[in-house]
């Protein structure tokens, strides 16, 4: 584990990968890459209801409007990173490994990104309600979107860790 891993984030949070690390090869890449913790939707409820998609293994995607990158000063997501997902109260459920990244207008996301997000019914036609809500004033079918693809690599309490090849 390399310095700008858990130190960078919660000891609850470290404590999680260190117990995934424990598992793994000493020459495994997870051992040097830097993990970040966070909790997604913006509000205590979708927190807790989209750490528990995850977990469940429904959720396997998320997306993001790409200017708020840019507002926050935050890099954008690249293959091979590790987060750790929080509930409301900061309590870690789960590390997961990005994927895939693609930053396409709104009107272009598809199906298949819906369905892998997870939430609702997950059909196309709900996943642009639910993010119109979301994202609010500031978008339209132009604004550009981070398609963000994971996978479940850890879950709390599993007693195990989901081998990451």
């Amino acid at each position: 584990m390399n310095d700008s891993g858990p130190a960078a984030v919660s000891e609850r949070a470290a404590a999680l990968w260190r117990a995934y690390l424990a598992g793994l090869p000493p020459d495994h890449p997870h051992w040097t890459v830097r993990i970040t913790e966070f909790s997604f939707g913006d509000s205590p409820a979708m927190a807790d209801e989209l750490a528990a998609l995850v977990v469940s293994g429904r959720k396997q995607a998320t997306a993001t409007l790409a200017i708020q990158f840019a507002v926050e000063g935050a890099a954008m997501p690249a293959v091979g990173d590790v987060s750790i997902v929080t509930r409301a109260d900061g309590a870690p459920v789960a590390a997961i490994e990005t994927t895939d990244v693609r930053v396409v207008p709104f009107d272009a996301v598809d199906a298949e990104f819906a369905h892998a997000e997870g939430e609702g019914d997950r059909s196309l036609a709900w996943w642009r309600a639910a993010h119109t809500a979301y994202f609010g004033r500031s978008l339209d079918g132009t604004s550009l979107v981070v398609c963000e693809r994971f996978r479940l690599i850890c879950v709390v309490g599993d007693g195990k860790a989901a081998e990451a090849s």
